[in-house]
């Protein structure tokens, strides 16, 4: 799946992930591989997904996300540019 994390200041994250964990308005879900198209509100968490079997994390405060056709799209305020571009 297509992971694209944006925030004000531009892309901060961009990844071929097998899996994404994330923090909902309504807590803490994951995608996978086919998932329903969804779109929900995210809350301060981390965003943690599996990028060739390695575990990566991207804080966030607050932000959208959509689900659609194996491409994941994150609008964000981050915390830290900690994720791999």
């Amino acid at each position: 799946m297509k992971l694209t994390i944006v925030t004000p200041e531009g892309v901060v994250c961009q990844a071929e992930a097998e899996s994404v964990a994330l923090p909902g308005a309504l807590g803490r879900f994951v995608v996978l591989k086919n998932h329903a198209p969804l779109m929900s509100l995210l809350e301060c968490g981390d965003v943690v997904y599996m990028e060739q079997g390695e575990e990566r994390r991207v804080a966030i405060r607050s932000g959208v996300v959509n689900v659609h056709n194996n491409e994941i799209e994150v609008c964000a305020e981050v915390d830290t540019p900690s994720a791999k571009k």
